[in-house]
Order: structure tokens, then sequence, then C-alpha cells
């Protein structure tokens, strides 16, 4: 009959020292410690499964791993196989659990997310969405399985975002987190989007808009005051072309000669100018054109459509439109950047034109149905046309509001 080993102790252990070649110590029940020539010891177990011999199970380093917890992981081991299971495939299964939880964490994803999307996003948009992420969520839900992650989890995140006094930015981050899950969902890691759920759970938050007029009749004054306007020349057809070609008014005064081309009735902006970092085709308009050869007899020598007065090399001031609409007495009542909301409710209300079309000429990320943007000639002809209506119906409301006698 074999003699029986004595089991380890924790000072056997402690002391045993490396030799020339590697060897073992057991414990008992085919937990042994593996000494090796470099002075390493590490927790093995043999054991046999389905009637062969398998190799040795890892439980990891001493003194990591102490004599007591080898005996437990030891035991551990034991009864699943008592109970029929193979030791070493559960802890496959379950290292493979690890990896996929990791790989599944909302910043593995949300970060993905990002880096899908981020270079259509101006360089400012992009940093304040990381900003955010990095600042409130990560540190919150970072590490949590995407799929995992409930509703009452991501509002106690943003309750704290809400109780600093940020509610804006709460509810901005919410819609972060809604595409990330959204983005979750659609690469098979989430079954669904918590932040639906959060609707009406946050204090609302209404942003002031840029005051903008979208009644047809209130807006047909503003036009005709634009007309009679006494200031400079350049800053008159700048009001003139706001309302006429619904682009951002930073974007106008910027605009160069270089980039408009009058016989094919088009303007070409470069992606760097846009919100969106994407090129822009800004159809003219007939009475678009005629201001534009009119404005190129006084400005047309240089780089910039609307110069700076007393800058040539500049582009105008850029509050040089909002006094004019200050003096022409709209205060509070227009802004030059509410004109884009002006023609996008009454191009949809009264004109009756597609709504993807007019988000098209707001230069505005619309994507197909695969997700993917849109190039800047989508629904060129489609939005030429949109753009002479729109110029024809700004003509006939100033026609119909003039005094008979005018």
């Amino acid at each position: 009959m074999p003699r029986q080993a004595m089991p380890l102790t924790d000072s056997r252990v402690k002391n045993a020292k490396p030799r020339p070649k590697e060897y073992k110590l057991s414990d008992g029940g085919g937990l042994f410690l593996l000494v090796v020539p470099a002075g390493g010891k590490y927790w093995r177990m043999k054991y046999r499964f389905g009637g062969k011999d398998m190799a040795p199970l890892a439980f990891g380093a001493y003194p990591e791993v102490s004599l007591a917890g080898a005996r437990e992981k030891r035991e551990a081991s034991r009864k699943k196989l008592r109970d029929g299971v193979d030791p070493r495939e559960q802890q496959k299964a379950l290292k493979a659990a690890k990896v996929a939880e990791a790989e599944n964490g909302f910043e593995v994803v949300a970060r993905e997310w990002y880096a899908r999307w981020s270079s259509s996003w101006s360089a400012s948009h992009a940093a304040t969405v990381i900003g955010r992420l990095n600042l409130d969520v990560f540190p919150r839900l970072g590490a949590r399985p995407i799929g995992e992650i409930t509703a009452s989890e991501v509002l106690k995140m943003l309750r704290a975002i809400e109780f600093r006094g940020a509610l804006e930015t709460a509810h901005r981050v919410r819609t972060i987190c809604g595409q990330v899950f959204r983005y979750a969902v659609a690469t098979g890691r989430a079954e669904r989007d918590p932040t639906v759920d959060l609707k009406d759970a946050l204090k609302p938050y209404k942003k002031g808009n840029l005051p903008a007029i979208t009644e047809p009749r209130v807006l047909a004054p503003l036009l005709l005051a634009i007309d009679r306007y006494k200031g400079t020349h350049v800053v008159k057809c700048a009001l003139m072309l706001v309302p006429l070609l619904m682009v951002r008014p930073g974007m106008l005064r910027k605009a160069e000669w270089g980039e408009i081309d009058l016989d094919e009735a088009i303007w070409s902006v470069p992606g760097e100018k846009m919100k969106t970092m994407a090129p822009h085709i800004v159809p003219l308009p007939l009475q678009a054109v005629a201001i534009l050869r009119d404005l190129r007899e006084l400005t047309g020598r240089g780089r910039y459509v609307f110069p700076c007065h007393g800058q040539p090399d500049q582009p105008m001031s850029e509050a040089a439109i909002p006094v004019a609409l200050h003096k022409l007495g709209y205060k509070g009542k227009q802004t030059a950047h509410g004109f884009r909301a002006t023609a996008r409710t009454i191009l949809d209300e009264v004109l009756q034109q597609r709504p993807d079309f007019i988000e098209h000429q707001l230069a505005h990320a619309v994507r197909d149905p695969l997700g993917r943007a849109y190039n800047r000639t989508s629904h060129l002809a489609e939005r030429k046309k949109m753009m002479q209506l729109w110029a024809d119906y700004l003509d006939r409301l100033k026609q119909e509001a003039r005094p008979a006698s005018a």
C-alpha cells in the first residue's frame, strides 16, 4: 500500500527552495505545489475525467494564492467532478464570459460608437461628446456590461448631473447614452435602449429658441423692411440673402468668391466651414444670383463676398447682420439664424415640401436607412427646384404686402 503524503503546511510552502530541476510538493486530493528553478511556485491539481488523466488544473501562483486558497479551489473542483462537470471546461467558460463582459462594457461600446461617428462631426461637437462621457458616464457606468444596465442606473447617473445644476447637460447626456445604447442594440450587444423609459424622469429643460418669424403675414413686412435698408450695400446684400439661402449666418459672412459659380448657380461650401465637417452645396435661385452679380461689381476682386468694412482681407463682422436687424426694429423678434427655422416651418407647413429635402438644404446630418451619410449632391435637382420655389414665394409675399400705390 503506497505511503500517504503528508499535507503541506504554510511554513513548508513558504520555505520551499528552487532546485536545478522543477519539483512537486503534494498536499493530497490531487493538489500540489510546483516549484520551478527560477523560483516561482505554482498551485496545480491533477485529476481524471471520463476515465482519462487530464492535464493539471492551474490555481494560480504562491503567495498570491495561499495554501488555504488553493485548498478551497481544490474542493470546489472536486465537487464539480462529483457533479460530472469538467472543471477545466468551466474555467474556460468563465474566462470567456469575463472577456465578453469586458468587450461589452458600456465604455468599450461607447468608444467604438464614438470612433465610428465622430469623424462626421465638427471638432468642437466631438470634443463635447467625449468630454461628457469621460466626466459623467464612464466613471459610473463604464465598466458595466451594456446589456445589463437598467433605466434606474442611468437615471441615478443623470440625477447626479441634475443635482449640480447642469440640467441641460443632463438632458444632452441622456441623448448621448441613448445613441450608444441603440448602437449596442444594432451590433447585438444589448436588447433595448433603457433611456426611452426616462422620457419624463428629468426636470424639463427648454432652451430658449432663437427668435424666428414663422407666420407668412408677419414675415412679409420684414422682407419689405430689408429691401428698404439704408446701411452699406454689402450688409444689405447679406441681409437679402439670409432669408433666401437658409444658411447659417457665419457661413454666409465667410463666403468666398472662389466657392461660387454664378453661371451654374451653385455655391460649393468646403467641409472645414461646415458644422458637420462635410462639404455642402447651396443651389442659388435666380434672385440670389442677381444679388450676387450686383455685389460682385463691388467686392469681386477680393477673396470674400462680404468683406469687413475697412479690412477687405477679413470677412464681414459677426455683428453686422444682427445690428442691421436691430436697426430695422426686429431686435428680439428675428435673428439671422432664425431665418433657418422660418424657412423650415413654411416650406413644410405651407409649401408642402419633403422634410428630408429641407433637412438636406439646412445641411443637417441626414442619413439613409442604412445609417450612411448622404453625400453633398444628394437630391440636388429637387433642392434646386425647392430653393427657386422658396425665393419665388418670398417675392410673392412682398408683392402681396406692398400698398396698392407702391
